[in-house]
């Protein structure tokens, strides 16, 4: 076999001209971390770029989730979805709370908003959705029903960096939203992600939880963890934060590009994408129906992956199947039904801006070829 290895995702890697002079800068300063002058500026710009008022880095994107739900001050039980990365439920019981799955919307694979009232009990205090794959949850829907619940919202927005809506980004919904910054997504830190509050009395509260709880030398406030993003990993995304858009430019190019290809092949579907949105083209799934498409969907991927073309099933297993939550009452497939359908018949075709028109071609000769 001699065809090159297309991965699923690689990573935007930021200009070594711009990085070194950076890393000589840090070492020259003999500050790696602790709030230090690269991880102040990223912040700055970061909250400039995405258009928000207040953002705290974070080491990685799971802990800005812990965190929000303990800067909340949540309790009892959390709604969220089974259609996600393991890491939003995952926090949920980390904080000794009880996650209360619901089925998506077949059209975004997001929260579906009729689901959610029908699962509020009295010991629900907040909803935890996720803009999957980067396509904006019904935030309308989902505010008017926390209002009238006195739910409290805070959105797993990983794979949404600076997704818009009508020109206006989604990240000021709810109460807090979350951010990954994984080598794997859209725009990353290597490892690293952050959180996005209202106000500055919010942020103080978060940026002690995340350093052991410290609001002085001598002074805890809170039962904090480590979670502080270094200088390192800061420099390193402002550096790539300059090459973002063309990125997103490069992944568009690829993705218009798989939707005009398979737009008419049987048993193949993909996500509508709506006009009013602005995307950051984080991940291509696509689902295959086994009757329509001749072959299943796990028949497909490995047939990919023997021409060295590594797709992935994102998002499966459901989280609701793995063992450690399939026992809950709200973990049914009888309660599930649209995410089990998603989850089993889900790819996500290699999605990235080191993509070439070879590499989409030889995918696609792939996916249409059976």
């Amino acid at each position: 076999m001699n065809d090159k290895l297309i991965t699923v995702t690689s990573p935007l890697l930021p200009n070594l001209d711009e990085f070194i002079p950076l890393l000589k800068d840090i070492w020259d300063r003999k500050w790696l971390t602790n709030n230090g002058f690269y991880h102040k500026e990223l912040e700055k710009a970061l909250a400039e770029y995405l258009g928000v008022e207040y953002i705290s880095l974070f080491t990685n994107g799971t802990l800005p989730l812990i965190t929000a739900l303990q800067a909340m001050r949540i309790t009892g039980e959390v709604i969220t979805t089974p259609y996600s990365f393991v890491a939003t439920t995952h926090s949920i019981w980390w904080n000794g709370l009880t996650p209360v799955f619901v089925d998506v919307d077949p059209t975004t694979g997001n929260l579906d908003p009729q689901k959610i009232e029908e699962a509020i009990t009295p010991k629900t205090t907040a909803i935890m959705p996720v803009h999957v794959y980067g396509n904006p949850c019904d935030i309308e829907a989902i505010q008017e029903i926390a209002d009238r619940y006195g739910l409290a919202v805070i959105y797993d927005a990983a794979h949404a960096f600076n997704v818009k809506v009508n020109g206006r980004t989604i990240l000021d919904a709810g109460d807090m939203n979350t951010l990954s910054f994984h080598a794997t997504k859209t725009y990353n830190t290597i490892e690293g992600g952050a959180l996005i509050c209202h106000d500055a009395r919010t942020k103080k509260r978060i940026d002690y939880l995340k350093n052991f709880g410290f609001a002085g030398e001598t002074t805890v406030v809170a039962p904090g963890i480590n979670s502080k993003m270094d200088e390192i990993r800061s420099a390193y995304g402002l550096c790539n934060l300059k090459h973002i858009d063309d990125a997103i430019a490069d992944r568009k190019k690829a993705a218009q590009k798989y939707r005009a290809a398979l737009a008419n092949v049987p048993g193949i579907s993909m996500f509508k994408e709506r006009d009013d949105v602005t995307y950051n083209y984080s991940y291509f799934p696509i689902f295959v129906n086994e009757k329509e498409y001749g072959i299943s969907r796990d028949a497909l991927y490995a047939k990919m992956k023997e021409h060295n073309v590594l797709g992935r099933r994102y998002f499966y297993p459901l989280i609701s199947n793995f063992a450690i939550y399939r026992g809950l009452p709200s973990a049914s497939r009888e309660n599930l039904p649209v995410a089990n359908r998603m989850a089993d018949e889900v790819i996500c075709l290699p999605m990235h801006a080191g993509l070439t028109e070879a590499d989409v071609e030889r995918i696609l000769s792939l996916v249409r070829n059976k």
